[in-house]
C-alpha cells in the first residue's frame, strides 16, 4: 500500500476486543511494509556498524604502512557511507508510509463505525471521546505501528553486531555481548511506572477535549445565561490537572532517558578500559580496539530504538484501547447478519410498524407521534431509523412486513430516513449541503420551498461575499452558526425532503419557527409527500391538525389513535400533553399494546 493508494478501498473488520489486539491486527495488516522498513533499517544500521571496521583496517594499514590496505578501508567506509544513505533514505520513505496508512485505516474505520451507529454514537460514547480517538490517537497509533518495523531492525542489528565482534574479537566482543542485553533491559523496572503516568496523562487529556468539545457545541447556550466564565473555570482546571500530570509523566521518561545514556557510557568506559590493557599487553592490535570503540560507540543509536518503542506503546495503548471500544460498538445485535436480501434487492415499501410500542403509520400517509414523554419521543424516532442500540432492542421495526434488521445497511438507509430533533449542518455552500443522495424525484427548489426556506435564501444572499445573488452560492458557516435556530431547522428539512425517502421521520422539526410558518410547512410537507410515508414527532396543534393520523404513545406503548381534533375532545390523557395542562387526568392509562394490528389500523 503506497500513500497514493489511499483511501483503502475495504479497511477491514478490526479486532476490536482490547487494545493490544487492535494495534497487532493494524500491524499485520501491513506486513508488506513493515517488511520492507524492516529491510531497509537493516541495511541502514548495518552500514552504520560496517563504519568501525573500516576505520579499524585503516587505522591497522597506517600502523603497518600497508597502502593497499589503506585504499581497501578508504572502499569499504564509501561503501559503507552509501548504504546509510540509501538505507536511512529508504526507511524514513516507508516509515512515514506506515504511519500514514495506519492512521489512514483507523480513520476510515472511525468514519465508517460513525456512519453506522449514526446518532446513536454520541449516546453511548461522550462527542469529545470520539474527538480525542479520531485526532490525537490516530497519530499515537500510527507512531507505533511504523516504530515496530524500526525497532526490529535495530534488535536484529545489535544481534548481528554482538555475533560479529565476538567472531572479531571474542576478548571484547564478549564482554559488549554480555553488556548489550543488561542495557536493553535495564529500562524495564521503570516501564509500568511510566507507562501509569502515561495513562493517567491520556485520560486526563481525553477529559479535557471532551469538556472543551461540550464547551464550543454549547458556547451560544452558555452565552445565553452567562455561562462562560464558569466554564472557562472549568476548563482551566482540567487543563492543568493535564499539564501537572504531562510534567510527572515527563520526568518518569527522563529518568528512562538518563539511564538509557549512563548504562551505554558505562559500558563503553569499560570497553575502552579494558581493551586498552590488552592493546598495551599486545593481546590485540590498535586498529582492532578502535573497531570495537567504535562499534559500540555506534551501536548506542539502534539502541535508542529500545526506548522509542516503549515510549510508543505506552502511549498507543490507551489510545488503542480507546478506539477498541468504540470500533466494538455494534448497531444492533443482527448487524452482522444484515444482508440476508441481497444488496441489490429491491426496497420494501409499505406500512412501517413497530411491534416494541404498536406504532403503525401506513402507507403514503402523514401520521403524527405525540409522546408523554419528550426524551421517549426521540428513542422512538431513533427506533423507527433502525438505529436501536443493543440496550433497548426486542422486535425489530418492520417495513412492508420486512425487518429492518434483515435489510443490508444502506437498503435500510435508503429505505427510512431520520432527521434528529437538532440537525447538524456542515460548512459548505448551499448547493453543497442539499446535494446529498437522492431520488431525483424532489429538485431543492421544491424542497427549499415546502421548507418555507424563502427568508434563509434572502439571508445567505446578503450575507455572501462572492456578490454573485445566488444562494446556492452562499457558504454555510460550521454547524450553520450564522443562522438562527429556525432558519437551521428549515434548512435541514430541506435537506431531508431532496433525499425523498420511502419513509420519512421528522423529530420535532419546527420546534425553532413561528406559528405561522409552521402552519405553512405543515401544509407544503403533506402535499410534497404525498405518495410517500412521513411520521413527524411533534406536540404543535398546527402540525397534529394536518396529519392524516395521530397517534399518542404513553409509556412505551400506543395508547389512543385517532385524529387530532377527535383525541383532543376524547382522551383526557392526550389534552394534557397537547395543551400543557397541568391538572392530572383522571382516567387510567389503556394501552393497545396487544391489540392486533388490525385492530389499530380499525381505531383510526
Amino acid at each position: 500500500m503506497q500513500i497514493r493508494d489511499l483511501p483503502y478501498a475495504d479497511p477491514g473488520i478490526p479486532d476490536a476486543r482490547s487494545g493490544p489486539r487492535f494495534l497487532w491486527w493494524l500491524g499485520r495488516g501491513q506486513l508488506r511494509g513493515q517488511l520492507k522498513a524492516v529491510a531497509w533499517g537493516l541495511l541502514h544500521h548495518l552500514g552504520v556498524a560496517g563504519l568501525p571496521v573500516g576505520a579499524g583496517i585503516a587505522v591497522q594499514s597506517v600502523v603497518d604502512r600497508s597502502g593497499g590496505r589503506l585504499a581497501l578501508a578508504g572502499g569499504l567506509i564509501a561503501l559503507f557511507g552509501v548504504a546509510i544513505a540509501v538505507g536511512d533514505t529508504m526507511l524514513h520513505r516507508v516509515a512515514v508510509t506506515n504511519w500514514i496508512t495506519a492512521a489512514a485505516r483507523l480513520q476510515q474505520l472511525l468514519a465508517r463505525k460513525t456512519a453506522e451507529l449514526g446518532s446513536a454514537l454520541t449516546r453511548r460514547v461522550a462527542a469529545g471521546e470520539v474527538v480525542a480517538v479520531s485526532t490525537g490517537d490516530v497519530e499515537k497509533i500510527g507512531w507505533f505501528v511504523e516504530a515496530v518495523s524500526r525497532f526490529l531492525a535495530a534488535a536484529v542489528a545489535i544481534v548481528l553486531i554482538c555475533v560479529g565482534l565476538v567472531i572479531y574479537l571474542p576478548a571484547l566482543g564478549w564482554v559488549v555481548a554480555v553488556g548489550v542485553p543488561v542495557l536493553a533491559l535495564a529500562v524495564l523496572p521503570l516501564l509500568p511506572y511510566a507507562t501509569a503516568r502515561a495513562d493517567v496523562q491520556r485520560e486526563k487529556a481525553g477529559k479535557a477535549t471532551e469538556l472543551a468539545s461540550d464547551t464550543v457545541a454549547g458556547l451560544r447556550v452558555l452565552r445565553g445565561i452567562g455561562g462562560e466564565e464558569l466554564f472557562l473555570g472549568r476548563y482551566r482546571t482540567v487543563s492543568q490537572e493535564v499539564r501537572t500530570a504531562a510534567v510527572r509523566s515527563a520526568r518518569m521518561w527522563s529518568l528512562i532517558s538518563a539511564v538509557q545514556v549512563l548504562l551505554p557510557g558505562i559500558m563503553l568506559i569499560s570497553v575502552v578500559w579494558y581493551g586498552a590493557n590488552l592493546a598495551l599487553d599486545g593481546r590485540i592490535g590498535v586498529g582492532a580496539l578502535v573497531t570495537v570503540y567504535s562499534a559500540v560507540t555506534l551501536m548506542l543509536f539502534p539502541l535508542s530504538q529500545f526506548e522509542e518503542i516503549a515510549m510508543a506503546y505506552s502511549f498507543s495503548r490507551p489510545s488503542a484501547k480507546r478506539a477498541a471500544a468504540v470500533l466494538a460498538l455494534e448497531r444492533t445485535a443482527h448487524d452482522s447478519e444484515r444482508g440476508s436480501l441481497g444488496a441489490t434487492a429491491d426496497l420494501p415499501t409499505g406500512d412501517l410498524y413497530d411491534p416494541a410500542t404498536g406504532l403503525l403509520a401506513p402507507a403514503g400517509q402523514l401520521t403524527a407521534v405525540v409522546c408523554g414523554d419528550p426524551d421517549a419521543a426521540g428513542k422512538l424516532a431513533e427506533r423507527l431509523g433502525g438505529h436501536a442500540t443493543d440496550d433497548e432492542r426486542t422486535a425489530s421495526v418492520l417495513l412492508g412486513g420486512v425487518a429492518l434488521d434483515d435489510l443490508p445497511l444502506d437498503a435500510a438507509r435508503t429505505s427510512v430516513l431520520v432527521q434528529d430533533k437538532d440537525p447538524v449542518l456542515l460548512s459548505g455552500t448551499l448547493a453543497e449541503l442539499l446535494d446529498v443522495p437522492a431520488s431525483g424525484a424532489v429538485d431543492p427548489a421544491k424542497a427549499l420551498a415546502a421548507a418555507q426556506c424563502e427568508d434563509v435564501l434572502d439571508a445567505l444572499v446578503q450575507a455572501s461575499v462572492d456578490g454573485s445573488g445566488d444562494p446556492m452560492r452562499s457558504r454555510i458557516t460550521e454547524r450553520g452558526r450564522s443562522l438562527s435556530g429556525g432558519q437551521r431547522q428549515r434548512l435541514a428539512l430541506a435537506r431531508s425532503l431532496v433525499t425523498d425517502p420511502e419513509v420519512l421521520v421528522l423529530d420535532e422539526p419546527t420546534s425553532a419557527v413561528d406559528s405561522h410558518t409552521e402552519a405553512r410547512i405543515a401544509e407544503s410537507l403533506k402535499t410534497l409527500r404525498a405518495s410517500r410515508t412521513t411520521v413527524l414527532f411533534a406536540s404543535s396543534p398546527l402540525l397534529l391538525d394536518r396529519a392524516d393520523r395521530v397517534v399518542f404513545v404513553l409509556d412505551g406503548a400506543v395508547a389512543a389513535v385517532g385524529l387530532h381534533r377527535r383525541l383532543v375532545s376524547d382522551d383526557l390523557r392526550y389534552r394534557a400533553v397537547v395543551t400543557r395542562e397541568t391538572e392530572e387526568a383522571t382516567v387510567a392509562p389503556v394501552p393497545v399494546r396487544d391489540q392486533t394490528r388490525d385492530q389499530i389500523e380499525e381505531s383510526a
